[in-house]
C-alpha cells in the first residue's frame, strides 16, 4: 500500500488540473442552465481528493528515505529532459500545505465570489494555480520547476486580470506579468547554463555536481545571479517587487493564495538551488543585500498604506526578504520554517481582510472601524494571524525566529538589528490596521456590517485553529530546538540575549501603534514630522517613477528609434525597389513593338554585354 501511494504521488497535482479542465463547459458558457456553481463543486471535490491523497502520502513518507520517480520525456544525444519527482517528507509536506490552503481558499471563494457571473472561470484558474504549485512542491527537476513557475506566471496574469472590464485591473495584470517575465528570462538563461555545465537538471545531481565543480569566478557569479533572478521576481523582492502590490487588484481569494503560497514557491526553488548558489562568491552577498533592503523597506512602506490588502502584501515582501537572508547565510532550515509559518498566518490574515472587504465593500482602512463587536470571528482571525506573523510566544513565527537566534551558529549583530526592526515595524503595522478596522466607533460603512456567511466563516475559523496549533505541529515534528542549545554548545552566546530583544520589539510596535491609533479621532496613516519622508514611504520610495525615468524611458526611446528606422529606412528601401520596378515596367512597355527581329537583337546585345563583362573580370 505504501509503495502504491508513492508510485501514484503524481496524481495529486493531476487532481487539481482535472478539476480545472472540468470547469471549461461552464467557463466558456457551453452550459448555462445550471449556473456556474457545479464547476466550483467539481474543483472542491478534486481538491479534497488531492488533500486526502497527500495526507496519506505524507504519513507514509514520514521519517523515510527520499525516493525518486523518473519519467523520461525527451532523450536525444546528450540531452535528457526527464520529469523527476522527489517523494520525501519535506516535499510531500509542502504539497500537503498547498492542497490544504487551496481547499480552504476555494471554500472561502464559494462565499466571496457567490454573486460573480464568472465564478466557473475563477475556480478553473484556482485549480490551475493549485496544480502548478503542487507539482512544484514535489519536483526534483530544475527544468520541470521552471515550466511550473511559468504556469504560475501565466496564472497570475489571468487571475489578476479576472475583472478585465476595469482598465486599472488590465494594467495591473500586464505590469505583474511583465515584471515577473524579467526574472523568468534571466532564470531561463541560468537553467540552460547550469544544465549544460552539470549535464543534468535534477536537483539531486546538481547538488552532487556542486560538491566537485570548479568554475571561474566570472562564470560562477553570472550563473548565480541568473538563477536567483527568477525567485526575486516570484517573491516580490527589490527591484522586482512592484507586481505584488498591483496584483491586489484581483479577487481576494486569489490574493490569499498569492501572498501565502505563490511567493513561497519562488523561495522554495531558491532553497533547492542553494547547493549550486554556494559556488558563486557574489550570490550570498546579493541575497543578503536584496533581502535586507526588501525586508526593511517593505516594512516601512506598509505602515504608510491605507489599502488593507496592500499593507498586508508589503508585509509579505518583508517576510520573504528575511527568507532571502536566511538562504544567503545557508540557514536553509530557518528559511523553510519561516515559509511554513508565514503561509498559514498570512492566509488567515487575507481571509480576515476578505471578510471585511466583502461585508463593507471597502478596502480603505481609514473609512472603517468598530467591527470587533459585529464580526467577532473575523476579528479573532485577524488577531491570531497577526500574532502568528510576528515573534509572539508561543505561535509559529516566534519559534522560527528562536531557531534562527538560538540555533547552531553564531548570529551577527547586524542580523539581530534587521530582525528587531522588521518585527517591530510589522507589529506596528498590524496593530495599526487592527485599531483602524476593528476598534473605535462604527463608521458609516461599518454600522450595518454583519458577520460573513458559513462558507467564508468555516475555512476562516478552521485556519485560525490551525494557526494556534502550529507550535504543537512543530513539536510533533521535532523542529523546536532546546532552549539550552547554544549554551550547551560553546557557553554563553550573545545571540541568546537577542531573543528577548526581538520579543520586546514586537511589544514596542504594538504599544506605539496603540498610542497612535486607538484614539477615535485619528484615522490617518503614520504622520512623520517630515512630509517628504512620509510621501517617500507612502509612494514606495518612488520606485515606479524611477522606473519611468530610467527603464521605461529608455525602452520608449529605443522603440521610437526602431520605429523611425523601420519606417524610413527599411520600408523606404522596400518602397523604392517597388517604385523602381513599377516605373521600369511602365517605361519598358513602350519599347515593345511586337517585331521578333528586334527581340532577338536585344537578347544578342544583352548576352554580348554580359560576356564582355565576364571576360573583363577574368
Amino acid at each position: 500500500m505504501n509503495q502504491f501511494l508513492v508510485q501514484t504521488s503524481w496524481w495529486v497535482p493531476l487532481y487539481s488540473l482535472i478539476g480545472a479542465i472540468l470547469t471549461l463547459p461552464w467557463s466558456t458558457g457551453s452550459i448555462r442552465r445550471t449556473g456556474p456553481r457545479p464547476a466550483a463543486y467539481f474543483n472542491l471535490f478534486t481538491t479534497t481528493l488531492a488533500f486526502i491523497h497527500g495526507a496519506f502520502l505524507f504519513r507514509t513518507t514520514w521519517n523515510q528515505d527520499p525516493q525518486q520517480l523518473i519519467f523520461h520525456w525527451l532523450s536525444t544525444g546528450d540531452l535528457d529532459l526527464s520529469v523527476v519527482l522527489d517523494i520525501s517528507q519535506v516535499s510531500t509536506g509542502a504539497m500537503e500545505l498547498v492542497t490544504g490552503l487551496s481547499l480552504l481558499a476555494q471554500l472561502f471563494s464559494l462565499g466571496y465570489m457567490e454573486k460573480d457571473w464568472a465564478l466557473a472561470r475563477f475556480f478553473g484558474l484556482m485549480g490551475f494555480f493549485e496544480a502548478a504549485m503542487s507539482g512544484l512542491a514535489i519536483s526534483n527537476s530544475l527544468f520541470l520547476s521552471y515550466a511550473l513557475l511559468e504556469m504560475l506566471t501565466l496564472s497570475t496574469y489571468l487571475i489578476v486580470g479576472f475583472w478585465y472590464a476595469q482598465p486599472l485591473v488590465v494594467t495591473a495584470a500586464r505590469d505583474a506579468f511583465l515584471t515577473k517575465r524579467v526574472g523568468d528570462i534571466l532564470l531561463l538563461m541560468g537553467v540552460v547554463s547550469v544544465g549544460t555545465l552539470a549535464g543534468s537538471f535534477s536537483f539531486s545531481d546538481l547538488e552532487t555536481w556542486s560538491e566537485t565543480a570548479v568554475l571561474s569566478p566570472w562564470i560562477a557569479n553570472l550563473l548565480g545571479l541568473a538563477l536567483i533572478a527568477g525567485p526575486i521576481g516570484k517573491c516580490a523582492q527589490f527591484p522586482l517587487h512592484l507586481w505584488l502590490d498591483e496584483a491586489m487588484e484581483g479577487p481576494n481569494p486569489a490574493s490569499l493564495l498569492r501572498n501565502s503560497l505563490v511567493v513561497t514557491c519562488g523561495a522554495y526553488v531558491l532553497i533547492k538551488l542553494s547547493p549550486v548558489l554556494s559556488l558563486c562568491p557574489i550570490t550570498p552577498i546579493a541575497l543578503i543585500a536584496i533581502g535586507t533592503v526588501t525586508a526593511i523597506g517593505a516594512s516601512a512602506v506598509a505602515i504608510a498604506q491605507i489599502d488593507i490588502k496592500r499593507t498586508l502584501s508589503h508585509s509579505t515582501s518583508a517576510l520573504l526578504g528575511l527568507v532571502f537572508i536566511a538562504v544567503g547565510m545557508q540557514h536553509v532550515d530557518v528559511a523553510l520554517l519561516l515559509l511554513f509559518t508565514h503561509a498559514i498566518a498570512k492566509g488567515l490574515l487575507f481571509m480576515s481582510a476578505g471578510s471585511v472587504i466583502i461585508t463593507t465593500n471597502n478596502q480603505n482602512i481609514t473609512e472603517l472601524g468598530g467591527l470587533w463587536s459585529k464580526m467577532p470571528a473575523t476579528t479573532l482571525a485577524f488577531v491570531v494571524g497577526s500574532a502568528g506573523s510576528i515573534a509572539v510566544l508561543p505561535l509559529g513565527t516566534f519559534w522560527a525566529m528562536e531557531r534562527w537566534l538560538n540555533g547552531f551558529w553564531i548570529v551577527p549583530w547586524w542580523l539581530v538589528l534587521i530582525l528587531v526592526a522588521v518585527n517591530g515595524l510589522t507589529a506596528l503595522n498590524f496593530t495599526r490596521v487592527f485599531s483602524l478596522v476593528f476598534l473605535g466607533e462604527p463608521q458609516p460603512k461599518t454600522r450595518r456590517a454583519p458577520e460573513v456567511p458559513w462558507p467564508m466563516a468555516l475555512p476562516m475559523v478552521s485556519l485560525t485553529i490551525v494557526t494556534l496549533l502550529v507550535p504543537l505541529m512543530l513539536q510533533h515534528w521535532q523542529l523546536l530546538l532546546s532552549w539550552a542549545g547554544p549554551w550547551a554548545r560553546t557557553g554563553p552566546d550573545p545571540a541568546v540575549f537577542s531573543l528577548p530583544l526581538l520579543v520586546f520589539s514586537g511589544i514596542l510596535g504594538c504599544v506605539v501603534a496603540g498610542l497612535l491609533y486607538i484614539k477615535p479621532a485619528q484615522r490617518q496613516p503614520v504622520q512623520l514630522p517630515w512630509q517628504s519622508l512620509q510621501d517617500l514611504f507612502a509612494y514606495d520610495f518612488y520606485i515606479d517613477r524611477l522606473y519611468r525615468l530610467t527603464v521605461v524611458f529608455a525602452v520608449e526611446q529605443f522603440s521610437k528609434i526602431s520605429a523611425w528606422f523601420d519606417r524610413y529606412f527599411v520600408d523606404g528601401l522596400v518602397n523604392f525597389v517597388g517604385l523602381a520596378t513599377v516605373f521600369s515596367g511602365q517605361g519598358l512597355k513602350y519599347t515593345v513593338p511586337g517585331v521578333s527581329q528586334l527581340y532577338i537583337l536585344t537578347i544578342l546585345i544583352g548576352v554580348a554585354a554580359l560576356g564582355l563583362l565576364m571576360s573583363s573580370l577574368l
